[in-house]
């Protein structure tokens, strides 16, 4: 079976997400294994500057990069990205399996992003568009995006 992995960088605490989060997550394991990875986010001070925030990105990178399953195919979600339709998404995910590859890995960043070189060593840099939404929301989008992309490939009626 296909595993999946969805790195974030914080925690989620408010329950309403935490509740989205979890349903998805559930779902999305009838089609997958599916694993959440918490990771720290730093503790920077209330204004950082922007050497502060690197310093801060750099100590989140190497916690990211332990934290890739080996061998998956790794995906970065950031603005800079390329933006894909539910139904592209599927496909990516389908050729990944196509192609021999037992695992993908997902990563949403803290709220000041992602390190450049972890960025670099993505397979591939997904996009939401260009708007802002609350970091914690985009752990629920991106599950929903997840599971959606996995109905799609198993041909059920969730994606209309």
């Amino acid at each position: 079976m296909f595993s999946i992995t969805l790195l974030t960088v914080g925690k989620l605490k408010e329950t309403f997400y935490l509740a989205a989060a979890a349903e998805y997550a559930k779902r999305l394991g009838a089609y997958c294994r599916f694993r959440l990875v918490e990771l720290p986010e730093t503790r920077l001070p209330d204004d950082p500057n922007p050497a502060e925030i690197a310093a801060g990105l750099r100590k989140e990178a190497e916690l990211i990069a332990a934290a890739v399953p080996k061998g998956a195919w790794f995906c970065v979600l950031t603005p800079e990205g390329k933006a894909l339709s539910s139904e592209a998404l599927a496909d990516k995910l389908r050729a990944i399996k196509n192609e021999g590859k037992s695992a993908a890995c997902f990563l949403i960043g803290s709220s000041f992003g992602i390190d450049p070189e972890i960025k670099r060593k993505a397979d591939f840099r997904l996009s939401f568009g260009p708007m802002t939404f609350p970091h914690h929301l985009m752990r629920v989008m991106a599950l929903e995006q997840l599971y959606r992309a996995e109905t799609i490939q198993a041909g059920t009626k969730y994606h209309k």
